[in-house]
């Protein structure tokens, strides 16, 4: 899409199309949503998780933003998107499953590497990204012949972990009352890699 009237076309499509196909289904989400998974993304254009999964709407409560990152736990009164949604989910929504998405080629990682230092990154990208410095660093300590996918699986890492430091997310992890996951996405073989949450391990899902 490249303008505004493509928006607009698109939307005419979608009522004609899936709104139309949907609308019984559209009809109840008017009520209220109950969606069991919380899926956290990256805001690149490329890894859509509704299509990438297939899902319908209502059935993913879905934050993205640069770089798939949740940052700690920190009641300091400022403004947390991201602590907002996931306090939603856990606490109202009562999803059952947390799933954390890193991409191919995702940009905030690549300004996480090439950005140390750097303010020409961006205002707002550049602290962001700093929730990544210690994964880069052990990244570029290990001499990896493949950092940027290096550090897109330790993204992954990183805000699982962090979502650890929410004391509701905790609490219902450790009730069993919630799973935390970890997944990627190979955005040029459209090939989905799920965490192992016994060894950590990345691997492939199969397609068939």
């Amino acid at each position: 899409m490249k303008s505004i009237d493509d928006l607009i076309s698109g939307y005419r499509r979608f009522r004609a199309g899936d709104y139309a196909q949907q609308a019984n289904l559209y009809r109840e989400l008017g009520q209220g949503q109950d969606p069991n998974i919380m899926l956290i993304a990256c805001a690149d254009s490329r890894a859509e998780p509704s299509d990438i999964f297939n899902a319908a709407p209502g059935q993913l409560f879905v934050v993205r933003n640069v770089a798939n990152l949740v940052p700690p736990y920190q009641p300091d009164g400022g403004l947390h998107g991201v602590s907002a949604a996931l306090e939603y989910a856990v606490n109202v929504l009562k999803v059952g499953h947390i799933v954390v998405m890193g991409h191919g080629g995702c940009g905030g990682i690549a300004a996480s590497l090439d950005g140390a230092g750097n303010p020409a990154i961006g205002e707002f990208v550049t602290p962001w990204v700093r929730l990544l410095e210690k994964a880069r660093e052990r990244v570029v300590e290990s001499g990896s012949v493949n950092p940027q996918f290096a550090l897109e699986l330790e993204g992954v890492e990183v805000s699982i972990a962090n979502l650890m430091t929410f004391p509701f997310v905790a609490k219902a992890v450790e009730a069993g009352e919630l799973s935390l996951h970890g997944a990627w996405f190979a955005i040029v073989h459209g090939e989905l890699h799920w965490r192992n949450a016994k060894t950590g391990r990345f691997e492939v899902i199969s397609a068939t």
